[in-house]
């Protein structure tokens, strides 16, 4: 790619599109907005096909100093890379899905694309501030989404979103200031590098842990989820499980763990009692759950309980895991919610109950149902299965009760997901207005082919996903090695390690 400044150009377009769709009738913003979204995912496939697996950690960088301690700086590893791609290959698919919307169309699909160049920033940034504005400005067009194109509860979910997630990040913006203060750089690979002082790290990591738990979101911080998912349109939905829960994660992943180190081992009993409640109780909570998107939107909290247990276990497998297990539920969680969309356009409610034996008229519609609903699952063959295996191994390499928590939760997530797939596809046709329901026209059936080709894929071939991540996964786990505790000690205040685990953690980190 030499130096042609592709990030930048991603960043652009659909900005560019947005600025254009606000002018523009209906049609032409819908035709504008996808075609942004398509030209976007084309340079993501351009980015990975000219990634270079075993080369520089940082590819595809670009610098320009703006004013002092403010740099426009870009730049990939192979962790940004999957998350960017992942972005990308779901914004066509939100556009698409969003048929059913009639009122101020040009203004929603300009909401969405600034959501896409904001999401791509995040992930793209190097610069400390620069992230911070990205990650940041991404409520803005979220918060209007729910707020003007929601269901009848939508302002009260749209205050709830950016309170909750604003809130926790004014501690992070603080800690930003005293890091750029101290380590006399704003640079985000050099502050991975820098060693602060172990008895500030706890109070910096807390503040970055404030912002992150909100966003994943974490239980107890994570209330605003359900009410944002039922409010938001469809296209809403898929997009915030897909992406925007995964900021946390990628938070924890880029900042949390490499440049607080021994603080990440202090609160490592913190992080995996946090999680384990999460995995159960959202789990336990999703089984009675009346309304298609809540179960769905709780399933969510007790998959992201996975990813911080697996980031949090000081190891590659819990590493590869958690990151497999963000792709993962990218595609699966939009591609539920997208399923609970296409029903909820044709009937307009989410009432389980008001469902039944679509199996009989929408079979298609069934069988990609089932499909996602397995793969959420963790049924071997799809994404789901690796995401689990992977995470559930490294958590089992530091604690067996803690693995043994984290399965009970997918044994969970196993009844309530087939109990939910048994009541809408299966029984008795108890509504004549579900029984004569269409099966998928054209138009849904190019946005769930596209998202069960990539479940599968990842499901069978995970490599192609592991290997642009393994040579940074491996650097990340030879950082924090350090000061990684042993074995069930992590759920305690974080043993430290003695020397000669150092020596071995880092020479399997470097190996």
């Amino acid at each position: 790619m030499g130096n042609f400044p592709i990030l930048s150009l991603m960043l652009l377009v659909p900005l560019v599109a947005a600025l254009a769709c606000i002018y523009m009738d209906a049609k032409a913003a819908r035709m504008t907005a996808l075609a942004a979204t398509l030209i976007n995912l084309a340079l993501g496939a351009v980015l990975w096909a000219n990634f270079d697996i075993g080369g520089l950690q940082w590819q595809f960088t670009e610098r320009v100093e703006l004013f002092a301690g403010f740099s426009w700086a870009l730049g990939i590893d192979g962790i940004a890379l999957m998350l960017i791609v992942l972005s990308v290959f779901l914004m066509p698919i939100c556009i698409a899905a969003s048929a059913a919307i009639e009122k101020r169309v040009g203004e929603y699909m300009a909401a969405f694309l600034l959501m896409e160049t904001l999401m791509i920033g995040v992930f793209a940034a190097q610069d400390l501030f620069l992230f911070y504005i990205f990650f940041e400005a991404g409520l803005i067009p979220m918060y209007l989404i729910i707020g003007i194109w929601g269901g009848d509860n939508r302002i009260y979910a749209a205050y709830k979103f950016f309170l909750y997630t604003l809130l926790g990040s004014v501690l992070m913006l603080i800690a930003m200031l005293w890091m750029a203060n101290e380590a006399g750089t704003t640079d985000i690979p050099t502050l991975m590098a820098y060693d602060f002082d172990p008895g500030v790290q706890k109070w910096l990591w807390l503040a970055f842990f404030a912002s992150f738990a909100v966003k994943m979101p974490m239980w107890p911080v994570h209330t605003w989820l359900p009410d944002a998912h039922v409010q938001a349109p469809t296209a809403g939905s898929i997009i915030l499980a897909g992406v925007l829960l995964k900021m946390g994660g990628y938070g924890f992943i880029r900042f949390s763990l490499p440049m607080f180190p021994e603080a990440s081992a202090q609160f490592v009993w913190l992080i995996f009692a946090l999680s384990m409640v999460a995995v159960v109780y959202t789990s336990l909570v999703a089984l009675v759950q009346h309304d298609m998107k809540k179960l769905i939107a709780y399933s969510s909290v007790a998959h992201m309980g996975i990813v911080t247990a697996g980031a949090f276990a000081f190891n590659v497998q819990g590493l590869e895991g958690s990151m497999i297990m963000m792709l993962s539920h990218g595609l699966v969680s939009g591609a539920l919610f997208l399923s609970v969309g296409i029903i909820y356009d044709r009937l307009h409610t989410r009432e389980i109950d008001r469902y039944g034996g679509l199996s009989i008229n929408m079979p298609h519609y069934a069988l990609f149902f089932m499909l996602f609903t397995m793969a959420s699952i963790g049924l071997p063959g799809t994404s789901g299965f690796v995401a689990e295996f992977l995470s559930l191994a490294g958590i089992y390499k530091v604690s067996t009760w803690a693995a043994f928590v984290c399965t009970t939760g997918i044994i969970l997530g196993a009844a309530y997901m087939l109990y939910l797939y048994a009541r809408v596809a299966f029984g008795v046709q108890k509504n004549a207005d579900a029984a004569r329901m269409p099966d998928l026209d054209k138009r849904e059936l190019a946005m769930v082919v596209p998202l069960a080709l990539a479940v599968l894929w990842m499901g069978v071939y995970p490599e192609s996903f592991l290997a642009p991540m393994r040579a940074d996964i491996a650097a990340l786990d030879a950082r924090i090695a350090r000061a990684a505790p042993e074995g069930d000690s992590r759920l305690k205040m974080g043993k430290p390690k003695s020397a000669p685990h150092q020596a071995n953690a880092a020479h399997g980190g470097a190996h």
